[in-house]
């Protein structure tokens, strides 16, 4: 179908058919804004120290010297993951020997917490840290696999909204941290892909300027209101246990759309239904009070897409072309790299100074905003320059972070989540920008891919946290020259501002920078029409 936009113009951009698409799908995506960063509360690890055992037999003063203090995040305090060795403690309490005065504790022999931790409560009742009594830090990596193109959108964002909900109320059971953390895995891939899955479909169903809203506006806010709600109910239920049920449940509210959410049209007609297509734009014809012409598609192109019903696609067509490859390779770079920031920083709000409910709270609110922006800039300037300025945005200023005082902790703050802001715009135009990229054939393979690629960069992205335990600014560091790397990148990808959703491999836009030679032993096309694509050919928006 070379025009579908075209086709389908009769039905409007805004009626109630596109409206009631826009809404249920976009609501879907609350329960991801719970699960998504969920693990910040669950798997919380309050302040902690090694537990002394009452059979230890030490003195008042020598239990409380057991612990040694240092310096961790730039304030002083007990030592999580060490202590004094209790037989040389028990010794010197025996002798009447008092800690500092007659005995220097900068000599004495460390051991590890032989006997567990002892936590805090003010900040949490339970986690799954503090049950299992293992001492783990409150990033757990998820995955996920990519999303088959046989399936449909339809099937598989119910799937995985069944996967997402179902074991995330199996995780309530845990009676261990592997079982806990596989069935978080699993919860993770269903996470992300009923993510992409509404995305997909949404952005195929609605038209060209519904499409911009739906995934700034849409998907990213409603999914940000879920992320803001994240915090209020952890604040209200610190028991990791209940909190867990209590995110959990709203997603079986989802349920009910199965009978109200259709498939893809665009989709049906590139695996060849296209008679399931054309009942699907009739009744969203009927919705919206519009009579639909007696003949939606061509009898000509009816016949040739019959033909072609056979051709299938799988995940190596996104490596099959010189062109798709490097837009593949670019894309995974790209979003790999972003998820880092996003995640990184998103993680990292329980280690800032100041409440963890409170910094969880603003790193979400300044989510609202960043989508905003990044409508804005989708609607009324190139691809390649918004995504590259919300990059440079995002990297320079977490590089500016290493030059505020260290006592100026507010202004920490406000650059961290103005660094956030930056990366959220760039993630919420990434998906639009690679759906535009991607053919209908391979586009929920091309996102899927994508989007597996930043579950590696959500994968990595604790461990960037982590090393602020050696230097507090080398996370900034490398998290912000990375993002202004990828924005550079970005400028080489082909610009997709202002033309139709390509539908065939061959429609892709090619990729800046780089010369294209005509291979086939037909008549060699001229050197303008091998620079300008099919897609530019057909109807534009």
């Amino acid at each position: 179908m070379q025009d579908y936009e075209g086709v389908t113009a009769f039905l409007g951009e805004w009626g109630p058919f596109q409206r009631l698409i826009f809404f249920l799908l976009s609501a879907s995506i609350v329960p991801n804004g719970f699960t998504g960063l969920s693990i910040v509360f669950l798997a919380g690890a309050p302040e902690h120290r090694c537990r002394v055992p009452p059979s230890a037999n030490l003195s008042r003063e020598w239990l409380n010297a057991s612990i040694p203090r240092q310096v961790q995040g730039g304030r002083e305090g007990p030592s999580r993951c060490r202590r004094y060795r209790l037989e040389s403690l028990a010794n010197f309490s025996a002798l009447g020997l008092q800690p500092g005065r007659d005995v220097d504790l900068s000599q004495l022999e460390l051991e590890k917490c032989l006997d567990g931790w002892e936590y805090s409560r003010e900040l949490y009742l339970s986690t799954i840290v503090t049950e299992v009594n293992c001492q783990l830090s409150w990033q757990v990596p998820s995955t996920e696999k990519s999303i088959r193109q046989k399936f449909g959108r339809k099937k598989v964002l119910f799937a995985t909204m069944g996967v997402q909900t179902g074991f995330s109320f199996l995780q309530v059971f845990s009676t261990s941290w592997e079982m806990f953390s596989v069935l978080f895995v699993i919860v993770g891939m269903g996470q992300i892909s009923n993510y992409v899955a509404a995305f997909v479909l949404g952005t195929e169903i609605l038209g060209k300027t519904v499409r911009i809203i739906f995934c700034t506006l849409g998907v990213c806010i409603f999914y940000a209101i879920g992320y803001m709600l994240l915090p209020l109910f952890a604040y209200f239920i610190r028991d990791w246990r209940m909190l867990l049920l209590a995110l959990t449940l709203p997603g079986l509210l989802c349920i009910p759309l199965w009978w109200v959410v259709p498939e893809s049209p665009r989709w049906l007609i590139s695996q060849g239904r296209v008679q399931e297509a054309e009942i699907i734009i009739r009744k969203a014809a009927k919705t919206n009070g519009i009579t639909a012409p007696d003949v939606i598609f061509d009898p000509m192109e009816l016949q040739e897409m019959t033909s072609q019903k056979q051709q299938t696609h799988t995940i190596l067509d996104l490596v099959r072309t010189k062109n798709i490859r490097l837009v593949t390779i670019m894309s995974v770079i790209i979003w790999m790299i972003i998820s880092v920031g996003y995640f990184g920083l998103s993680l990292d709000t329980p280690n800032l100074h100041g409440d963890a409910y409170v910094n969880c709270f603003l790193s979400a609110v300044i989510e609202v905003p960043a989508y905003i922006i990044a409508w804005v800039l989708l609607r009324n300037l190139p691809r390649r320059y918004s995504m590259a300025a919300a990059l440079f945005l995002g990297g320079c200023v977490l590089l500016f972070i290493q030059l505020v005082p260290p006592h100026l902790h507010i202004l920490s703050i406000i650059l961290v989540m103005l660094g956030k802001f930056g990366i959220t715009s760039s993630f919420s135009m990434v998906y639009v920008y690679t759906a535009e990229l991607y053919p209908t054939v391979v586009r929920n393979m091309g996102v899927g891919a994508s989007s597996m690629a930043s579950r590696l960069g959500s994968i990595l992205s604790p461990y960037f946290v982590y090393l602020g335990a050696y230097d507090r600014f080398l996370p900034y560091i490398l998290m912000g020259s990375l993002t202004v790397l990828t924005g550079i990148l970005t400028l080489f990808l082909p610009e997709s501002y202002g033309t139709p959703l390509p539908d065939t491999i061959e429609q892709m836009l090619r990729v800046k920078g780089l010369k294209y030679r005509h291979t086939s032993n037909s008549t060699r096309v001229s050197k303008d029409e091998e620079e300008s694509p099919v897609i530019l050919k057909s109807t534009a928006f």
